[in-house]
């Protein structure tokens, strides 16, 4: 299926007429994605300068993941919902907007890094100090990629 033809669709939902005539509650749910920004931010790095050995030191390391993890995950649906209804009222728009598809492209690669290489990763014993700082900051590159093109989505 042509990824045009769902932009289409999406423009002209439901879901996008209510996004394009309720500033208020288009508001609102920019505000949900944007604590949901704040929050999934705040878990990786707070995850991320763990495994670096910068912060918390004195708990454990399983502790911290399993704390943070459960936060990362409520923020991802948080996103993904309060994206879907965001895009709907400029889907068109998006489609052709560049910082868009990289966001797209770094969100999709930070995800799957996230929970095919980290977290698989992290559960392996006696891992190499080196290699944990490594994996925090290919995290934090990947994490911050999203935020810098998402942000530059509204300059273009």
């Amino acid at each position: 299926m042509d990824t045009l033809i769902l932009f289409e669709w999406l423009d002209t939902s439901a879901l996008a007429q209510i996004s394009k005539s309720s500033g208020g509650l288009f508001a609102l749910i920019q505000t949900v994605h944007l604590a949901s920004l704040a929050l999934l931010g705040g878990m990786v790095i707070a995850t991320d300068l763990r495994l670096m050995n910068i912060l918390m030191r004195d708990i454990p390391l399983n502790l911290v993941v399993a704390s943070t993890q459960r936060w990362i995950n409520y923020a991802l649906i948080a996103i993904g919902l309060s994206g879907i209804y965001q895009m709907s009222a400029v889907a068109i728009k998006l489609y052709h907007n560049s910082f868009f598809w990289s966001k797209m492209a770094a969100f999709s690669l930070s995800i799957l890094f996230l929970y095919l290489i980290k977290l698989p990763l992290l559960r392996q014993p006696n891992l190499n100090p080196w290699l944990l700082k490594l994996v925090a900051a290919a995290s934090l590159t990947t994490w911050f990629t999203v935020a810098a093109t998402g942000r530059w989505i509204g300059f273009s």
